[in-house]
């Protein structure tokens, strides 16, 4: 029989991805702070309990995937949390986007316990995590990895071990910082066209095969073009990837001059009231700056 999951955090990610758990057979024990969010999962097979320490009681492995660093360590160490519940031998995989340091040390907490821990951030955004199509990146023991993998590859199309456990969250970081930089890159150059005069969706049409292709332009080009916000990846969200990003550069003594930027501008870009729009908002924020104001 399937091992029982509890799974942590039912937003825009964790529900599609808790879904596809319950459609591959495993039974689901569910916890999102807002209750409601639940219910469809509830619907689908799913039980709700009202805690995370509940949801490591009930489960053999437990799954996270929430906001960020205070969160994560909310729901895994803080009161009712998944440490007061979890018993010896289950795993704890965090799927969610944080400080890999602060991944770390919720490992060793949980190491005390006998309780084995993976980071698995994701990559593919809402649509991937829909699909199940996220590229998911995974740190941890070898062995443990090997246990988990069938059930990460219910939830994503690529699922590959980086290292030890932190290594995910390392890994995810640099994604971000590429992403974002993409995402920078094609607005400028899609505003300049603009401003030109030149139709942007025919400007992607003649460069999506050169080597300015690739999948971030592919996603995001028609959304800017035809000025469609609404969040698959909220600018929010990448901020604070970028702000980890920028944190652990500073302790590992690795300079990041392109991320510091592009983290400035994104958070202008979230002051401006965008900040729950889709990051390729960034889009309008080079717009203003070039005087199209729209």
């Amino acid at each position: 029989m399937p091992k029982t999951i509890g799974f942590i955090g039912l937003g825009i990610m964790g529900k599609p991805m808790a879904k596809h758990l319950i459609n591959a057979g495993y039974p689901l024990v569910v916890y999102n702070r807002t209750a409601s969010k639940a219910q469809e999962l509830v619907a689908m097979g799913a039980r709700q309990v009202s805690s995370p320490k509940e949801v490591a009681e009930n489960s053999e492995i437990i799954i996270t995937m929430v906001a960020d660093s205070p969160e994560v360590e909310q729901v895994i160490l803080g009161p009712a949390g998944v440490i007061e519940g979890v018993r010896s031998g289950s795993i704890m995989v965090d799927m969610s986007s944080i400080s890999p340091i602060v991944t770390q040390n919720i490992a060793a907490e949980l190491a005390k316990k006998n309780v084995a821990m993976l980071d698995a951030p994701v990559s593919g955004g809402e649509v991937g995590a829909i699909q199940a199509t996220l590229s998911i990146m995974v740190g941890g023991d070898e062995a443990v990895f090997g246990e988990i993998k069938p059930v990460l590859d219910k939830m994503g199309k690529s699922v590959v071990r980086v290292g030890t456990v932190g290594a995910g969250g390392f890994t995810k970081l640099s994604n971000q910082i590429i992403v974002a930089a993409a995402l920078q890159a094609i607005s400028e150059a899609l505003v300049l066209a603009q401003k030109a005069g030149v139709d942007l969706l025919l400007v992607y049409d003649a460069i999506k095969g050169g080597m300015a292709g690739g999948r971030t332009l592919d996603m995001k080009a028609s959304k800017m073009a035809e000025r469609n916000f609404e969040p698959g990846f909220k600018m929010d969200l990448h901020i604070k990837d970028l702000k980890n990003a920028l944190q652990a550069g500073k302790a590992l003594g690795v300079p990041l001059p392109s991320t510091g930027l592009i983290h400035e501008l994104f958070s202008a870009c979230s002051a401006q009231g965008k900040g729950q729009n889709d990051h390729s908002v960034i889009f309008t924020l080079i717009e203003q700056m070039a005087g199209l104001n729209r």
